[in-house]
């Protein structure tokens, strides 16, 4: 599941509907909303994004981070490293190698470091 597929999960579940009820309103279908969710597609487009903005009422803060969560559900990421540090490609390619043997307390330690500004 990515991000944005959590975050639609809990935007369900709060407003009580189900995928079949809200890919009708949004005029998908019922499997792009569950293989979206599930991270078996890639990141929505900007006006599906806002069409979910709009079906939940979402303003402000909401509507920004509904907006970023998507940008981050990227399921295939790609990292260009060329004409970075040696140490660049390395990191990249250890993350790639590891990523899916990381514990909960390693993944936030991580997002922590990588979300720093």
């Amino acid at each position: 599941m990515t991000p944005f597929g959590e975050k639609m999960r809990a935007l369900r579940a709060v407003k009580e509907v189900s995928q079949a009820e809200m890919a009708k309103a949004l005029d998908v279908s019922a499997a792009y909303l569950s293989a979206l969710e599930h991270g078996n597609r890639g990141a929505p487009s900007f006006a599906l994004v806002h069409k979910i903005i709009e079906y939940f009422g979402l303003i402000w803060d909401d509507a920004e981070d509904l907006k970023e969560v998507a940008r981050l559900s990227k399921p295939k990421v790609s990292i260009d490293t060329s004409g970075l540090d040696p140490r660049a490609t390395k990191a990249a390619n250890l993350l790639a190698k590891k990523i899916g043997r990381l514990d909960d307390t390693a993944l936030d330690a991580l997002l922590t470091l990588l979300s720093e500004k």
